[in-house]
């Protein structure tokens, strides 16, 4: 099975407050979707020195992410979704197929040990693997509702929390856990739809006061446990040498 998606996607950072009046607000005119309330779990893949990420929250006009997703924690025969996300000028794709967990181990380990039906999309993935020597990353886990329009299925809203993220034990079957990288009292709303935003939904964006945002999940993970301990190492090795520069001065 192969999944092709390309559309616009909106991000906006509310509160628990904003949240509870926009989940009363739409049900008007949305449905939640059929899996309701759902955890998805990623590791997402990137070369030794974090290049993909690197490049990413540089917000250049095309960037693309290697991830692997299941709904729920896993076992070896779950379903589980290798995919590209890929983001141009504001337009988003995504290019995944399913396998079972036990045939991505196999995938990784040898791009040759499985077929899949769409060998485009295998022939991407298998290029990345490859020419990058792709390595798991980051483990990221989060709880989403969502939610698809009455009259317009292509029209979708979710809302993620409980974003939990680690740089151990990369493994998606070993469970949900590590450390919060979002206030538990904030939620991430995306918008997900193929052209313009319903007017019913403008007003509610309107009487909330809610702006988009910027918020990428394995960006900000990226930034917590790999960025700042570097920097902060850093730092310290100058101050080290600062002091040890002075303590010469005075026993000189």
């Amino acid at each position: 099975m192969t999944d092709i998606f390309r559309r616009i996607e909106k991000k906006y950072i509310v509160s628990k407050k904003q949240y509870i009046k926009i989940k009363e607000k739409i049900k008007e005119n949305m449905n939640e979707d059929k899996f309701g309330k759902s955890k998805i779990c990623n590791i997402y893949f990137d070369t030794d020195k974090y290049d993909l990420i690197k490049h990413s929250i540089t917000k250049p006009n095309f960037k693309d992410k290697v991830r692997l997703r299941s709904y729920n924690i896993p076992n070896e025969n779950s379903k589980v979704f290798l995919e590209i996300k890929r983001k141009s000028d504001g337009i988003v794709g995504k290019r995944r197929i399913e396998m079972k967990l036990s045939e991505f181990y196999e995938y990784f380990n040898n791009q040759n040990a499985i077929e899949n039906d769409n060998k485009q999309i295998k022939k991407e993935l298998d290029y990345y693997f490859k020419m990058y020597n792709l390595k798991p990353a980051m483990y990221i886990s989060y709880e989403r509702e969502a939610f698809y329009e009455k009259d317009n299925p292509d029209f979708r809203l979710t809302f993620d929390n409980e974003i939990i993220a680690r740089k151990y034990e990369l493994n998606l079957e070993k469970g949900s856990y590590g450390e919060k990288i979002l206030d538990e009292n904030k939620y991430i709303m995306e918008v997900k739809t193929l052209g313009a935003l319903p007017m019913w939904f403008v007003k509610i964006l309107n009487e909330e006061m809610i702006i988009p945002g910027s918020f990428s999940k394995y960006g900000t993970a990226y930034q917590e446990f790999i960025l700042k301990p570097e920097i902060m190492r850093k730092q310290t090795m100058i101050e080290n040498r600062i002091l040890k520069r002075k303590l010469v001065e005075v026993y000189a």
